[in-house]
């Protein structure tokens, strides 16, 4: 099952589209993930400041949830499930975005972001980030005529892709995203931030989804 619809960055709505029970690209052999997303006990989590003022009372809004990944981490691929299963308990109510924080341990994870960032101009950002995430190993081996080649498989314009890379037109939004984690306290990947609050899933992912959906209701049931 994909996340399809509900995944967005700020100020630049990504493609919607259903959710399927089908991977979005052809199956890869299974790879060690490191920790995985879990519902027991709880992650580590601090407070952080608030950039802008609070909005004016109005309609119900989508609650926020900003998702600091990268493409080359296998702990990233682990919260997928946790991803998922937030997305089919709250739907359009929370609006999953992502944010880039592409770590210098793993050689190809900026060509990755800006990857990312190119499949999204092309109307898959999503598709494409999970594609990449399912093949983590591909990707450490074969760097980015992989993020290349995924882009073939999922019908965009390869040879756009293979350009972007190049000319690196999306490294100020990769490195905006980076800039603004630093400035926040994150460190590790994959990290979310809800409701001024910093949830660290590079260190464990225990019980993160719980205290994601403890904010979330909270948020909700303040603007009932």
């Amino acid at each position: 099952m994909t996340l399809g619809s509900g995944w967005g960055r700020p100020g630049r709505g990504w493609e919607t589209g259903p959710m399927s029970d089908s991977p979005p690209t052809p199956s890869a052999s299974p790879v060690s993930s490191g920790s995985t997303g879990s519902t027991a006990a709880t992650g580590s989590s601090s407070p952080v400041a608030p950039t802008s003022a609070a909005p004016a009372p109005g309609p119900a809004r989508a609650v926020v949830l900003d998702v600091w990944c990268e493409l080359q981490c296998p702990d990233c691929r682990g919260a997928l499930d946790d991803l998922r299963a937030l997305r089919d308990r709250y739907g359009d109510r929370l609006e999953l975005r992502l944010r880039h924080f592409p770590l210098e341990k793993h050689k190809h994870a900026f060509a990755a972001a800006q990857a990312a960032e190119e499949a999204l101009e092309q109307g898959q950002g999503w598709s494409y980030v999970e594609a990449v995430l399912g093949r983590v190993e591909e990707l450490d081996r074969r760097g980015e005529p992989f993020l290349v080649e995924v882009a073939d498989e999922l019908g965009l314009d390869a040879e756009e892709f293979d350009t972007a890379l190049i000319d690196g037109r999306h490294i100020l939004i990769v490195d905006a995203d980076q800039a603004e984690g630093k400035a926040i306290g994150v460190t590790g990947t994959p990290t979310y931030v809800i409701g001024g609050e910093r949830l660290d899933g590079g260190k464990t992912q225990e019980g993160l989804r719980r205290r994601i959906e403890e904010i979330t209701d909270r948020l909700l049931s303040e603007q009932a």
